[in-house]
């Protein structure tokens, strides 16, 4: 950008800021140069300089531009502004300490890039209340951006900040939809620093729990899933295997934005994506399929059965094979097509046990086993519920 084409910036931000004279603005304008390495034209430095002083600044025809592309965001802005299309949200969750409060986040998407939005406290309500939506182009004003733990920067709204739902002068194409920014799974590699991805659940394994070192406890969840491309393993930490595993059943649709790419501890040739805090997930649930008893077979897992409760049910404690006293609830379950013995483990052996004889109810997420007598039986995993139909 040439000096003639910098001067109507210029102008624009000395005239409304004229505390500031030409020496300083040219000062800070070759400041935001270093700190970015020259990778940023200048007409966008004096605009991420413009939004910081709080200064809008319009084009040759007089109309206001965007303030700051969202690939152009840069950690330690402190009245930074940015319009994008909400392409995830992540649900609020609330913190203890000093100062209790609540937050929530979600992810940008313009032509040039994304960005993570995190909302605090009384800005996180917009969430809460649906006043803000999945698709919907959104105007964050004076807000601050920070990097966060990987060095990728992200922008904060708190008290000073403004949120317009629907703001004006805005063009739908210069917010695409997430599919612009999807990685297809056989192109995911471990040089990406984050991807975007979805897929259909095609297997989900046994959440586990861990101590961190600090001892407090956290727990992993691992998902199979898959395009038509490929197929990759998605590993859900903490807070985010407890969002997602009451869903995570086969034929999911899952949606993954801003995911880490790591590689397996195991196979250093194989990699895996990584959900935490920091990303973005949204599952929709399969249609749930309706099994008969007799259509049932030996390993036959995610199964979903309604049927009538033909026996009382009778709980008893048992030991594990790892020596866990636990308990367990048993009766018969039948429907048209026949009749099967129901196990039900842990809570919910508490649940079956309050079941009548005669009541109709629906098992979700169960699975088909051969018992100890030798015939085929029903039994609960820690991700089924048991409810009355």
């Amino acid at each position: 950008m040439t000096q003639d084409q910098q001067e109507p910036l210029i102008q624009q931000i000395l005239s409304k800021r004229p505390e500031i004279n030409r020496d300083q603005l040219l000062n800070r304008l070759e400041s935001a140069r270093d700190m970015t390495g020259g990778l940023i034209a200048d007409d966008s430095l004096l605009r991420m300089i413009a939004a910081e002083l709080g200064v809008e600044v319009a084009n040759g025809e007089g109309s206001l531009k965007r303030k700051l592309s969202l690939d152009h965001v840069v950690a330690g802005l402190n009245n930074a502004t940015v319009t994008g299309r909400i392409i995830a949200i992540s649900p609020v969750r609330t913190f203890e300490g000093a100062k209790p409060g609540k937050f929530g986040s979600v992810t940008l998407a313009d032509n040039e890039g994304v960005l993570r939005v995190v909302l605090w406290n009384e800005q996180a309500s917009a969430i809460e209340s649906g006043e803000i939506k999945i698709g919907q182009i959104v105007k964050f004003a004076h807000g601050y951006s920070k990097a966060d733990k990987f060095g990728v920067p992200e922008l904060h709204v708190g008290e000073r900040s403004n949120i317009d739902p629907n703001p004006e002068n805005v063009n739908e194409e210069d917010y695409p939809s997430i599919n612009k920014f999807t990685t297809k799974i056989h192109e995911v590699s471990v040089e990406q620093r984050s991807v975007n991805v979805e897929g259909s659940v095609t297997d989900v394994f046994p959440s586990s729990t861990f101590v961190r070192s600090d001892q407090t406890a956290g727990k992993v969840l691992r998902i199979k899933i898959a395009d038509e491309t490929g197929e990759v393993i998605a590993v859900f930490w903490n807070e985010k295997a407890e969002e997602i595993e009451p869903k995570a059943k086969r034929g999911a649709h899952l949606q993954i934005v801003n995911g880490r790419t790591k590689l397996n501890q195991n196979d250093q040739d194989q990699v895996e994506i990584h959900v935490d805090s920091s990303t973005s997930v949204t599952i929709n649930e399969a249609p749930k399929r309706l099994f008969k008893i007799s259509a049932l077979a030996s390993e036959l897992s995610d199964v979903n059965i309604e049927g009538v409760v033909t026996s009382l049910p009778v709980s008893r404690e048992v030991k594990t094979s790892k020596g866990e006293t636990v308990k367990l609830t048993s009766f018969e379950l039948r429907d048209e097509t026949g009749t099967i013995r129901v196990t039900a483990w842990r809570e919910h052996a508490t649940t079956a046990g309050d079941f009548l004889i005669g009541e109709r109810i629906l098992l979700e997420n169960v699975y088909a086993k051969i018992g100890y007598n030798g015939k085929l039986e029903i039994s609960t995993r820690s991700a089924t519920v048991l409810a009355k139909a």
